[in-house]
This record gives structure tokens, C-alpha cells and sequence, in this order.
């Protein structure tokens, strides 16, 4: 993902006032805000859209900040969890962290210390995304790619010319090399920010590149669908 993209956080708070002054601070520190103020609306951005990372209120109308929590791990969406807590017990902050939440916070907090955790969780997040790094050209059973110019000439000779979105995608799934890359991560990195295509697009994408990179297309070895999760791809 480009640098130049700003920081997506949702920010899921009832109380009115302390919702505007996190939201007005984490405006100046340059991060782009989405606001819900229940759980069910927060839900409802998380499918709509990706972010780096969600601020989360435990104490919500409707919904609370567990099941909330809870409801985004099972969907196997990945995105950073900070929970605000006005309970400081140790059994909520474990139940916090069991159901996935990455951090927990009691109000009432520090901002410094606020800004800093949310700094540590996005650094994480990006250091995770970027493990595997590779570099213009890359070679796999005598396919050659060059992410630079966007072509590729398969094991048969032939020259492909790729859009800039296939050469995207290609470099994502190859640096996640044998892992299975969802399809939020997919969108993420490929569509970004709140644009989002339906799976069938993603689809369409790998099927071109079975047809073009793949020995037999309807026995594919190095692009596989992985139903339900995401996309694979293994040399």
C-alpha cells in the first residue's frame, strides 16, 4: 500500500463530546476519521468499507464493543482493535482481548498515550502486510513478470501486457507467497480505500491468470480460490 494514503481509523463512541474531541485530534495527526455511534452502525462501515484500524467503545447502544469485536474476527477481517473501557477490571479487559481486540484502554486515558498506541497497532499492522517484499521482476516455473512495465511472458512464449490493477494483485499474492490473502487484504491493497468490487471481480482476475500463467487453467497449481477466506498463491 502507498504511503501517501492516509490512515483510515473508525471511531466508535456514543458519547457525543468525547467522540468530537478524539475524532478533532486525530484529524490534526492526519489520520482520516469514519464515525458511528452504535455498534450496529459500526458493523455496517465495516462492510462497506477497509481500515487500518477501529477505535472501539465497550459500552454502546444496541450492540456493545465485545460482540462488536467479536462479530469482525469471525468474518476473518484482520483490521486493528483498540477498545476504550470504562471498566478497569481485569476479567473485562481479558474478555477484551479473548474475543480479538489487539488493545484496551480505561477511560479516562491520556491522549499522548492514546495517540501512541494507535501509532503502535498501525506500524504493526503495516509491517505485517509488508513482509515479503520483492522486486520488479520476479520468476516462478518459467513465467516471467516485470511489475514495472506490466507484462509478463508466460512459460509458452507468449507476451502478456497487464493492467495495472493484475500487476497489483500479482505482486500482492506473490509476496504472501503459499499464505491465503483475504479478500478485505485484497481490497485493501489492490482497490483501495472504500471502493469495493464484488469477489467475482477478484474472481475474474485469478481466472486470467490461470489462463495465462498456468499449465493446465482448470488444474491450477499456482493461483487458487480458497472459498469463503480469499486467494493463494504457491510456486
Amino acid at each position: 500500500m502507498s504511503q501517501e494514503k492516509k490512515i483510515s481509523v473508525l471511531l466508535v463512541e456514543d458519547e457525543e463530546n468525547l467522540h468530537e474531541a478524539l475524532k478533532l485530534n486525530l484529524v490534526m495527526q492526519g489520520y482520516e476519521i469514519t464515525s458511528a455511534f452504535d455498534g450496529v452502525a459500526a458493523l455496517k462501515a465495516v462492510e462497506q468499507e477497509y481500515f487500518d484500524l477501529i477505535i472501539l467503545d465497550v459500552m454502546l447502544p444496541g450492540l456493545d464493543g465485545i460482540s462488536v469485536t467479536e462479530s469482525i474476527r469471525v468474518q476473518n477481517n484482520d483490521v486493528p482493535i483498540l477498545i476504550l473501557s470504562a471498566r478497569d477490571s481485569g476479567a473485562d479487559r481479558v474478555l477484551g482481548l479473548k474475543k480479538g481486540a489487539d488493545d484496551y484502554l480505561t477511560k479516562p486515558f491520556n491522549l499522548e498515550e492514546l495517540l501512541l498506541r494507535i501509532h503502535k497497532l498501525v506500524e504493526k499492522s503495516r509491517r505485517i502486510e509488508g513482509k515479503n517484499a520483492i522486486g520488479d521482476k520476479y520468476i516462478f516455473n518459467k513465467n516471467s513478470i516485470d511489475f514495472k512495465a506490466q507484462e509478463a511472458i508466460n512459460a509458452k512464449g507468449s507476451f502478456i501486457a497487464l493492467s495495472k490493477k493484475e500487476a497489483m494483485l500479482l505482486r500482492l499474492l506473490i509476496e504472501n507467497k503459499n499464505e491465503v490473502v483475504t479478500r478485505e487484504k485484497i481490497l485493501q491493497a489492490v482497490w483501495g480505500y472504500n471502493v469495493y468490487p464484488t469477489t467475482r471481480t477478484i474472481d475474474n482476475f485469478i481466472l486470467n491468470f490461470r489462463k495465462y500463467f498456468e499449465e493446465d487453467s482448470r488444474s491450477p497449481k499456482h493461483f487458487q480460490s480458497v472459498r469463503g477466506v480469499g486467494y493463494k498463491f504457491s510456486e
